[in-house]
């Protein structure tokens, strides 16, 4: 025979035992492995007076010299391979960070693109869309910092072109 106070013990562990459930469920539920990534500092090996971002007579720049700026009249940029997308460090509502496993050795930065996707995406993935956006490519220097390279013509494409 089991007392009342046996009954209630049971009938609390179980209801402990649900709460806990609970907790960790929604633990786990709210800490996704697509969450946005945080801001990514690059730090440059060249230095320009003007960088996207800044003001100039009250007007924001959109480029800077290393920049290829393109009028896709709205239409959709895509991933070209499969990477993440971050935003650009003191520059996150103008210029996204893009960097894949798949080119260790480079960066890509896209400005003015509007609400981009951030997080992990697939090739193909869209990452946004804009009127006037600009693409630079950078590589890594052996000191760790980046440099603006030219980018290649057939990069671009890639950006602009559903595979």
């Amino acid at each position: 025979m089991v007392s009342d106070r046996g009954q209630r013990k049971n009938c609390l562990n179980s209801r402990l035992g649900v709460l806990a459930l609970v907790l960790l469920g929604g633990v786990w539920g709210c800490s996704s492995p697509s969450a946005n990534p945080g801001p990514r500092n690059v730090t440059l090996s060249q230095k320009w007076a003007l960088q996207p971002g800044d003001r100039l007579a009250g007007y924001q720049v959109q480029s800077g010299l290393g920049d290829i700026t393109l009028d896709i009249e709205g239409k959709r940029v895509f991933m070209p391979f499969d990477g993440q997308v971050q935003p650009a460090e003191g520059k996150a509502d103008l210029c996204v960070i893009l960097s894949s496993p798949d080119v260790p050795a480079y960066l890509f930065r896209l400005c003015g693109l509007r609400q981009p996707k951030l997080g992990d995406l697939t090739q193909g993935d869209p990452i946004g869309n804009g009127d006037n956006v600009s693409f630079a490519t950078l590589r890594r220097q052996a000191d760790g910092t980046w440099a603006m390279v030219e980018p290649a013509k057939e990069m671009i494409e890639q950006f602009l072109d559903q595979p």
